[in-house]
């Protein structure tokens, strides 16, 4: 007895060594974003672009799993402002996450907040971004979190890593392109080019020599962490000669398999391996659009920059040097898309929630508003004099403008929202078939659904064909999911739930619902706090494609919210 005792002793001893040297270890990093106006010259103009310090894209943060990040955000701009940490958990740190009118009010011009999270066994590609209006046009950059120190990839270190941030930009003022679409009610202009690392690349006008370079040497081995930063875009994205690896996503490791291209909805990550496998030479990088939605304007161009071996030799005087330009994929090529998807796995089993106490089937899709007979015809431009809207079990979501949802549950003040967001559809109809035009128009209100800390909860996501089906990033702030699986047509719980993979389903934050189909995905109910889940195209989002799930705390500190920051911006 006395030797066990002393066993135990040990071993308790070499349990807090490890947990003291885990917390040495980690970090505290330090950054200050000043969120202002910039000269960016693209197309050939010069725009006053917000940036955050004068970059476009922003700066490129990078960690480890378990480091803390500080980050004094100042706002020198004429817009309200707040970022967003895409994918962090921001386990009982709620008050960082950011979409505005949800965690926090504003960072109003000449104000400043500082967001403080700690990253809790989370590795891969993540990003940060504006969570105001359409702001995130160019307020965004890279967050790379690095496997604890000591610790390695689940694959050969490769020689180099780049991270490659798929965008939009606009020939305009971002905010000037939404404002006059929610004056009108029309759809918004689409975006003038794609970007790569904030270059459109020499398929535009005025954009060769800025074109973006990105090295490689015969033999090695290239991480690219690609990011899917466009407003309103899918993108399929692929290198000539070349193919992938992919090895994770959203920042979790996947079972690695090849393809020559890969697809991204906004906000979505995707890490692959390249080699330098090919004769020397200067190879296309390409980005350009998948289009899921029938008869719908969508920016068509091609997004460039040159994969270039170091060895490439020098072009002869006179003998061209474009580089080779790959095949991409029909813009309306869901089977790609489909067959891309579909070879995700996680690299180990998991553990997936078999018992389910929430089971949640929201509809997902597009609308229209009967345009009000005291609006003028001016404010009425969608199909036949309509306004466009979007919503989730026919309700479109209306953020708050005097409290955020976040600070009134916590100080109990009234009014703000209403807990009764539905658990299925209101109506059930055929989703996505022939939808009755009697379906079309939501109602406006700001909604959440309560769980319980600790749910295990099951949600089925149902696209519909109400105005028109389209692919949808639905993104869920505060949380990592598991997708059990996708399909096409109506989900039938009869026949559809003998599909779900619950070995090794992967983890992620944003997921594709396809276009005309469904998806299903599993979480636990962990983290307190309010959280949005939204459609991470943003014109979706601005038309109401969201809800608000407001987790209760649990038992005790480490299953509660912390307390609000003192410098959390009023409204």
């Amino acid at each position: 007895m006395e030797a066990l005792r002393k066993t135990s002793f040990l071993l308790g001893v070499l349990l807090l060594l490890s947990v003291a040297a885990t917390l040495a270890d980690a970090k505290v990093h330090f950054h200050d974003f000043v969120v202002q106006a910039a000269k960016v010259k693209r197309l050939c103009k010069t725009h006053n672009t917000i940036t955050v310090n004068g970059q476009y894209p922003g700066p490129t943060l990078e960690v480890n799993d378990g480091d803390t990040l500080v980050v004094n955000v100042v706002n020198r701009a004429r817009y309200n402002v707040t970022i967003h940490w895409h994918g962090i958990r921001q386990l009982r740190t709620g008050w960082a996450d950011g979409p505005e009118f949800v965690t926090q009010c504003p960072i109003g011009p000449g104000g400043s907040y500082t967001y403080r999270f700690t990253i809790q066994g989370q590795e891969g590609t993540l990003w940060w971004h504006a969570h105001s209006s359409w702001l995130r046009a160019t307020v965004y950059g890279a967050l790379i979190i690095h496997p604890k120190e000591g610790a390695s990839y689940p694959f050969a270190k490769p020689k180099r890593e780049t991270p490659i941030l798929l965008g939009e930009w606009w020939d305009a003022n971002p905010i000037d392109v939404v404002r006059e679409a929610t004056r009108t009610g029309a759809a918004p202009n689409v975006s003038d080019a794609y970007t790569i690392n904030g270059q459109p690349g020499d398929l535009y006008n005025c954009s060769s020599k800025d074109t973006v370079i990105v090295p490689i040497d015969s033999g090695e081995t290239h991480l690219l962490r690609v990011i899917n930063a466009a407003l309103n875009q899918e993108l399929f994205f692929t290198v000539a000669n070349h193919r992938f690896t992919v090895v994770g996503a959203d920042a979790s490791y996947l079972k690695p398999f090849t393809t020559s291209v890969i697809m991204l909805g906004p906000g979505q990550t995707t890490d692959v391996l390249i080699s330098g496998d090919q004769l020397p030479a200067r190879y296309y990088m390409a980005a350009r659009a998948y289009q899921s939605a029938q008869g719908a304007p969508f920016d068509n161009t091609t997004t460039t920059a040159i994969l270039e071996y170091k060895s490439a030799p020098c072009p002869a005087k006179g003998i061209s040097s474009n580089p080779v330009m790959p095949a991409l994929p029909a813009f309306n090529d869901t089977a790609t898309v489909t067959a891309f998807t579909r070879s995700f796995r996680s690299l180990k089993k998991v553990e997936v929630p078999t018992v389910v106490d929430e089971s949640l089937f929201f509809t997902v899709g597009l609308g229209l508003f009967s345009c009000p007979k005291n609006f003028h015809p001016s404010r009425c431009q969608g199909p036949n004099g309509t306004r466009f809207t979007a919503s989730m079990n026919n309700f479109s979501f209306v953020l708050p403008s005097t409290f955020s949802i976040l600070q009134a549950h916590k100080q109990g003040v009234p009014g703000v929202f209403t807990t009764d967001f539905p658990a299925n559809p209101p109506v059930q109809f055929d989703y996505t078939g022939n939808v009755s035009r009697s379906l079309w128009q939501p109602v406006p209100a700001t909604k959440v659904y309560k769980l319980k800390f600790g749910s295990r909860v099951q949600l089925v996501l149902q696209g519909t064909n109400i105005q028109t089906a389209e692919n949808h990033p639905i993104h869920i702030h505060g949380y990592d999911f598991y997708i059990l699986a996708t399909g096409f047509g109506n989900f039938n719980s009869r026949t559809d739930t003998a599909k779900f993979n619950l070995i090794d389903p992967p983890m992620r934050n944003t997921i594709g619902v396809p276009v005309n189909g469904w998806a299903v995905i599993r979480f636990v109910a962990d983290n307190p706090g309010a959280w949005l889940m939204h459609c991470h195209l943003d014109v979706h989002i601005t038309w109401g494609l969201a809800m608000v799930f407001l987790v209760e705390n649990g038992v005790g500190e480490l299953q509660s919210l912390q307390p609000p920051p003192a410098d959390l911006p009023p409204c």
